[in-house]
């Protein structure tokens, strides 16, 4: 594995860690900073804000890592999580949350980048197994954050973002001075057009091989929508229906990244690369659904731990889905391509956790597992999208 692949690698490592970190404690943090017990509304709108401004800003960060370097737009993405660790360390009421959050937002590239990197240092045939280290790297930075989290929250609400602060230092220092630039680059003027926050609904119909790519392109839109159900509500959930305390909670996380980061090592690369990634898709979907069915009827909270192996196996569709996508487009376009799936990924984030919480918040005090029954019927939708993706991609 050569200093490159490492340094990638373990940008990502510090990132989730970093991420991982807050986890178990903003649902507490919302709640001290706007002085009501019932979030509401406000749980759902924290997360989206920060999706919807990536939702404008991917496709401009995507141009520009294309035409300048990953490299100077990681740096710049790093910078604004460091900010926004800031102001949910430090700030007095909800609307300053508000304030950090839309500041990250607009500098999110952290992922899209290292994808794109990975992409600029990967031969075709082994970006599955590639993606799946970068999945399994984000697995192992959610191992160790939001145990720490959930122990520096208990003795400090605010303690876990200054230690996410940190390690966004670290990272940026790390990325500074190991992180070479992986990009050959072209010195052509960039057509102002790119900007536009809507450009990759332009770009889209650009890409060569239009009918191959769009079904996927849909079909990554569900699976985002789908993956932003655990994000919103598992905290919630397992404090409401298993009475999990901020340790409990910090611990489900760390066992969801281990059994994570173990899916995606082990199994994404080498299921793809023996099935192909059209099948690892097909199992993916069936054990994520399996498992949101059976998360949905649970009594206890030991069972969510034990269906850990299966949402694990659930994560391995993104790995061999983003290889499918890559694969059909050329080597000169992959970090617009990055711009368009980041702007799509957020654009599915911006509308499924307002909707998510709502749904959530409504139903819980009748049957708070209706959301995870909705997420796995929506995965119905996948099946003709994937039977459309059944032709090759062309020649690049």
């Amino acid at each position: 594995m050569n200093k490159m692949l490492l340094t990638i690698l373990a940008v990502v490592v510090l990132d989730a860690a970093g991420t991982g970190l807050v986890m178990p404690i903003l649902p507490q943090l919302l709640r001290s900073v706007a002085h009501t017990p019932d979030l509401g509304w406000r749980y759902g709108a924290f997360l989206s804000l920060y999706a919807a401004l990536q939702f404008l800003a991917s496709p401009i960060l995507g141009t520009l890592s294309d035409r300048y370097g990953r490299r100077p737009v990681l740096l710049v993405s790093l910078a604004g999580g460091m900010i926004d660790y800031a102001f949910m360390a430090w700030a007095p009421d909800f609307w300053w949350l508000f304030l950090g959050r839309a500041v990250a937002g607009l500098t999110a590239a952290n992922a899209s980048v290292a994808a794109a990197c990975l992409t600029d240092i990967t031969p075709a045939d082994k970006r599955t197994r590639a993606f799946g280290l970068l999945s399994a790297c984000f697995g192992i930075g959610f191992i160790l954050g939001p145990v720490i989290g959930g122990v520096l929250g208990a003795i400090s609400l605010r303690a876990p973002f200054v230690a996410a602060g940190v390690l966004v230092l670290l990272n940026f220092i790390l990325a500074f001075i190991a992180l070479p630039e992986t990009r050959s680059l072209k010195p052509e003027r960039i057509d102002p057009a790119a900007f536009h926050p809507l450009a990759p609904l332009r770009w889209i119909g650009a890409f060569p091989a239009l009918l191959p790519l769009l079904p996927l392109l849909f079909m990554s839109v569900i699976l985002s929508m789908i993956g932003e159900i655990g994000g919103t509500v598992w905290v919630l959930y397992g404090q409401d229906k298993f009475g999990w305390d901020m340790a409990t909670v910090g611990l489900s996380l760390a066992g969801f990244g281990f059994f994570h980061a173990l899916a995606q090592a082990f199994v994404a690369g080498p299921l793809s690369e023996r099935w192909g990634e059209r099948r690892a898709l097909i199992v993916a979907i069936v054990c994520d659904s399996a498992a949101y069915i059976a998360i949905a009827f649970a009594t206890r909270g030991f069972i969510a731990f034990l269906l850990f192996p299966l949402f694990c196996l659930g994560g391995i569709g993104q790995p061999a889905l983003l290889s499918l996508v890559t694969q059909r487009v050329s080597a000169d376009d992959q970090g617009r391509l990055q711009g368009v799936l980041g702007s799509l990924t957020s654009l599915a984030s911006v509308i499924a956790p307002l909707a998510i919480s709502e749904i959530y918040f409504a139903s819980r005090s009748v049957f708070p597992g209706l959301i995870w029954i909705l997420g796995a019927l929506l995965y119905l939708a996948c099946v003709p999208m994937l039977l459309a993706a059944r032709r090759k991609p062309a020649e690049a």
